[in-house]
């Protein structure tokens, strides 16, 4: 049995609760300290040391590699590194080129659909009923001419959470594409229970990995169908044989051939180290701690006469994000930045991200300062 976790032990692994309330994940995470000390190891290794550890460095890539794999429970051979969301959802892109039009909906982030409009697939948007999408939304979409689902697991509009199980059980098919930048670090994901064919992330949300770093899943079965668009010098088997020939055969068996050129080992380490600290801890006790807070902090809005408009109807949709109404989102943003408090200013009002490093003195202060400012 799991022993009880220390949270606010976990709060001092980020610095910036010293100094605010930052609820402000679903924009950027801070940092957590061993992701900085990763970086900041590799970096200074780098200053004093020069090119010295370049075996090095390549093995404690594919030692980040690994823990990201488990992380989502994927193999090493699945996983490449990327250096945010974009970059991801463009190789996946490329690797279902000619699958047959998208099926998405009105919620997303526009990475989750402009990619493939530019590359010149059609896009059925799903409208989105009181701020969420059902499976059987999903199913009605899919036709003849549709090969494709892409969804966010959690939208960054209104923090709903997809029923990504349920869509993976109808899919047929279709290719199921998952932009998890607003659930990884927070949810747990596991993409052979939820049947996705796709997956990319970026590390400076809930990953907490800082700015630069992400990765992509693309299944085995993906990866033996198709090539990639774009390669480098270590997209190749024996790159230090094959670059002084004019021949060369690109790896067919992992998604690392998709990396350009010479890693970008600072993020790579950090999100490796993100990785492991989460694992640590417990993915399954990470999701319940932030559903935890999101729920306090919901019903004190809703009791203090605030108006919630993510959906909260079916808990199973509920994530880490709230978005609250107001009528001057800008004037309410600056106010609350004014009192230490970090939250992202939206069209409709405020978005509110509790992860697992808040507690519920942030949730008073932040309830505190609302007051105040209504006054």
């Amino acid at each position: 049995m799991k022993e009880e976790i220390n949270w606010e032990s976990i709060r001092r692994d980020y610095a910036v609760t010293e100094r605010s309330v930052y609820l402000n994940s679903a924009a950027a995470g801070p940092v957590m300290r061993q992701a900085f000390e990763a970086a900041n190891s590799f970096y200074r290794e780098m200053m004093e040391e020069g090119d010295a550890r370049w075996e090095e460095w390549l093995d404690r890539r594919e030692r980040a590699r690994g823990l990201v794999a488990r992380f989502i429970n994927a193999e090493p051979e699945e996983i490449a590194f990327t250096i945010n969301t974009s970059s991801g959802m463009n190789l996946i892109v490329d690797a279902l080129m000619g699958r047959g039009r998208v099926v998405s909906c009105n919620l997303e982030f526009p990475v989750s659909t402009w990619p493939w409009m530019h590359r010149g697939f059609g896009v059925e948007m799903i409208e989105a009923r009181d701020g969420a999408i059902e499976a059987e939304d999903v199913r009605r979409a899919m036709t003849a001419d549709t090969g494709i689902i892409s969804l966010s697991h959690v939208q960054f509009s209104n923090g709903f959470r997809a029923p990504l199980e349920e869509i993976g059980a109808l899919k047929g098919q279709h290719a199921i594409v998952v932009n998890a930048s607003q659930s990884a670090g927070a949810f747990q994901i596991d993409i052979r229970r939820m049947k996705i064919d796709a997956l990319c992330a970026t590390g400076h949300k809930w990953m907490t990995a800082g700015y630069g770093s992400g990765f992509v899943y693309l299944s085995r079965e993906l990866l033996e169908k198709t090539r990639p668009r774009a390669i480098g010098w270590l997209s190749v088997e024996d790159p230090f044989r094959m670059m002084y020939g004019n021949e060369f055969k690109v790896r067919a068996d992992a998604a690392a051939r998709t990396e350009l050129g010479c890693p970008h080992f600072a993020g790579i380490f950090a999100l490796g180290a993100s990785c492991n600290g989460f694992m640590e801890t417990g993915t399954q006790q990470i999701e319940a701690r932030v559903l935890e807070l999101n729920r306090s902090l919901t019903n004190r809005l809703e009791e203090a006469g605030w108006r919630v408009l993510s959906p909260l109807k079916n808990e199973a949709a509920r994530s880490a994000q709230t978005l609250l109404a107001a009528d001057e989102p800008q004037r309410l943003t600056e106010y609350l930045f004014s009192r230490g408090i970090a939250v992202t200013e939206k069209p409709q009002g405020i978005r509110i991200s509790t992860h697992l490093f808040n507690n519920q003195d942030d949730i008073a202060r932040l309830l505190a300062a609302l007051e105040e400012h209504r006054g």
